[in-house]
C-alpha cells in the first residue's frame, strides 16, 4: 500500500511538472464580442498583455500567426510587454512589436514594468529611453494618460498610467474618487470608451470614471489556477485575488482581464496557459 501511494505521488508530481512545462510555453486564443449603440462601425481588435519578453517560436512566429489569423483592425496592449530587470534583453519584444507595426496600428497602454524603468534610473540606467527609442514607429502609439479617437468607429481609447503607490503589495490601496479624472480627464460622452488599465484591482473606479470597456492584465491569471477556486496568487502577493482573469461587469462597464502571455518573477504557469484575445466590437443596431 505504501509503495502504491509513493508511486502515485511520483506520477502526480511528474504530471504536474508536465502541465507546468506545457502551460508555461503555450497560449490559447479567446474570442469575445461586445455590442454598443455608441459604436458606429464594427472593429476587430487583438489584445496583448504581460508578454514579459516571452517568445512563442522563433521570432514569435506562432504568436504573429495567431494575430494575423484574426485580421485585426487594431492591436491594443494592456501593459508589461517587457521585464523590468536591470540589463534584461528586450530586443525580441522590440522586433515583435515592429513586425506588428508593419501591418497594424498598435496602441500601447503602460504597465508597471514599463513605468518602473523610468522611475528608477539609478537601477535601470538608460533602459527606459533605450526601449522607447527602439520601439519608435509611426504605427506604435504609447498612451500615457492620453487618448486617441477613432471617429468613424465611434470609439475612443484611453491609456492610464496610475501611480506606483497603487501597485504596493499585500493590500489594495485607496484610490480617491476624482483620481482618474485628474490624470485622464472626462470620458467622451458620445463614444464607446475603452480604457487600457493594467491593474484590475481598481475596476470599480474605472467604472465610476465612465469606461465602457476596460482591458487589463497584471495578475497572470493567478499564476497557478485551482479548478473551481481560480487563481492562487497575485503579483501583489495576495492569495486568491478577486480579479484573476476573465470578464467582469460593474453597472454598464465591462472588464476583460487577460491572463497575459508570459511570466517574470515566478516563471511558471499551472492550469493557466497564456491568452491572446480577439475582441469584436460591434454596433448594436
Amino acid at each position: 500500500m505504501i509503495e502504491f501511494v509513493l508511486w502515485g505521488g511520483v506520477f502526480l508530481v511528474l504530471l504536474l511538472i508536465g502541465v507546468i512545462i506545457c502551460d508555461t510555453h503555450r497560449f490559447v486564443t479567446k474570442e469575445t464580442t461586445f455590442l454598443s449603440g455608441n459604436i458606429k462601425k464594427d472593429m476587430t481588435v487583438v489584445v496583448l498583455s504581460d508578454l514579459h519578453n516571452k517568445t512563442f517560436g522563433k521570432e514569435n512566429r506562432k504568436l504573429i500567426a495567431a494575430i494575423e489569423k484574426a485580421h485585426p483592425d487594431l492591436i491594443l496592449i494592456a501593459g508589461d510587454m517587457l521585464n523590468a530587470h536591470p540589463g534584461a534583453d528586450f530586443s525580441g519584444t522590440v522586433s515583435f512589436l515592429k513586425t506588428l507595426a508593419e501591418k497594424y496600428k498598435v496602441i500601447y497602454g503602460i504597465g508597471n514594468h514599463e513605468h518602473r524603468l523610468g522611475l528608477y534610473p539609478e537601477v535601470y540606467g538608460s533602459m527606459h529611453q533605450d526601449y522607447w527609442e527602439a520601439v519608435k514607429h509611426e504605427n506604435i502609439i504609447p498612451l500615457v494618460n492620453e487618448k486617441i479617437e477613432f471617429e468613424k468607429y465611434g470609439i475612443c481609447i484611453y491609456g492610464s498610467q496610475i501611480d506606483k503607490w497603487f501597485y504596493k503589495r499585500f493590500k489594495v490601496q485607496k484610490m480617491e474618487a476624482n483620481y482618474l479624472k485628474t490624470i485622464l480627464g472626462e470620458p467622451n460622452p458620445g463614444n464607446f470608451n475603452i480604457l487600457l488599465a493594467h491593474n484590475p484591482d481598481y475596476f470599480e473606479k474605472y467604472s465610476e470614471w465612465g469606461a465602457d470597456l476596460v482591458l487589463s492584465g497584471h495578475v497572470h491569471g493567478g499564476i497557478v489556477r485551482i479548478p473551481f477556486l481560480g487563481g492562487v496568487l497575485s503579483p501583489a502577493c495576495r492569495l486568491f485575488p478577486k480579479y484573476d482573469g476573465g470578464i467582469f461587469h460593474k453597472q454598464r462597464c465591462t472588464m476583460l482581464l487577460s491572463r497575459g502571455l508570459g511570466t517574470h518573477t515566478i516563471p511558471v504557469r499551472l492550469f493557466n496557459p497564456g491568452e491572446l484575445h480577439v475582441v469584436y466590437l460591434k454596433a448594436d443596431r
